[in-house]
């Protein structure tokens, strides 16, 4: 008679479980995406990200202080400016409120790595993320402004800069522009294969970004796709990205694992503020386990192939996790 092969003998105890585990997420693997707004004393709520608030640079600094303590080891800065143009100024002007949290913060915490996201869709007045002429966003006029901002944003602080505009050739672009003014040390992590996704919405409201005509999908990707995304994050290879990223994370864990099964580069994935919320939402109706639901939700982003996990549960994971 054959034995009966019994895998669950592994799974008897919390100490074997962990003792065979395959996938672990630690704090160290986060970045923390934050938003940081005009003005003094701001520590406000967005009301469709529960938990997750503006923050004026004085208030963004006791909150660096606690993500530095919770071992997190950095954060990508979004700005929410006060005044918007057609050509996103405030994206490379040198007293750009992220420029000015920059500065400080790279003062107050050298070793905390600071990341900008760089795009013009929180600063231009039509919330596109390109320059618009003849009533099309033209991609080469947007190459322009990106490098400028890449440069505005390293002088003031940046490790790494992180287009996330999905131009063609943004990454050459900001590379050149990046080594032209001595700023090679700077990394670049690339939002490689970014799609036109739903889960954008509760971004969108916290960034006021959102298009005040059309779409964009005539630059982010459509997601019925999965070789395009191959083919954008090649071309982000060839064209200087340090690090590559998959966004969203949960509805594209098939793009992460092909990613990083075919490159050799760090791979990160964002937990877009869409999938925060869903969990946020059935958590506050009683549907749902929140620790556990964001937990397992993480731990398949790590399984699937990615070394970097941008997620705003970062803080909460970090104490969940000890």
């Amino acid at each position: 008679m054959d034995l009966i092969k019994r895998p669950r003998r592994l799974r008897t105890s919390p100490g074997l479980r962990k003792l065979v585990r395959e996938t672990n997420i630690n704090v160290e693997d986060f970045i923390y995406p934050m938003f940081v707004a005009e003005g003094a004393g701001i520590e406000r709520e967005i009301a469709s990200m529960p938990g997750i608030n503006h923050y004026s640079v004085d208030r963004l600094l006791f909150q660096l202080e606690k993500v530095q303590k919770a071992g997190i080891p950095g954060v990508l800065l979004f700005g929410v400016p006060d005044e918007k143009d057609e050509v996103g100024t405030g994206a490379f002007c040198s007293d750009g409120i992220v420029q000015k949290a920059l500065r400080q913060a790279k003062q107050r915490f050298p070793e905390l790595v600071l990341s900008a996201d760089l795009c013009l869709c929180e600063y231009t007045s039509h919330g596109h993320c390109g320059i618009i002429k003849d009533n099309k966003i033209d991609n080469d006029l947007t190459l322009e402004v990106l490098a400028k901002a890449a440069v505005s944003l390293a002088d003031a602080g940046a490790d790494i800069i992180a287009p996330s505009d999905m131009m063609d050739g943004r990454v050459a672009a900001i590379r050149k522009a990046l080594d032209g003014s001595s700023f090679t040390d700077k990394a670049i992590m690339a939002y490689s294969a970014k799609y036109a996704s739903a889960f954008y919405g509760p971004f969108r409201d916290a960034a006021g970004s959102a298009p005040a005509f059309g779409d964009r999908k005539t630059y982010q990707m459509d997601y019925h796709g999965r070789k395009e995304a191959m083919k954008e994050i090649e071309l982000d290879i060839d064209e200087g990205a340090d690090i590559i990223m998959v966004k969203p994370a949960l509805a594209y864990l098939d793009i992460i694992h092909e990613a990083a099964s075919r490159y050799d580069y760090p791979l990160a994935a964002y937990n877009v503020s869409g999938e925060y919320c869903m969990i946020k939402a059935a958590a506050g109706k009683g549907w749902i386990d929140e620790k556990g639901a964001a937990l397992e939700s993480l731990t398949a982003i790590k399984r699937a192939g990615a070394v970097i996990i941008i997620s705003y549960f970062a803080i909460d994971a970090a104490a969940w996790l000890k």
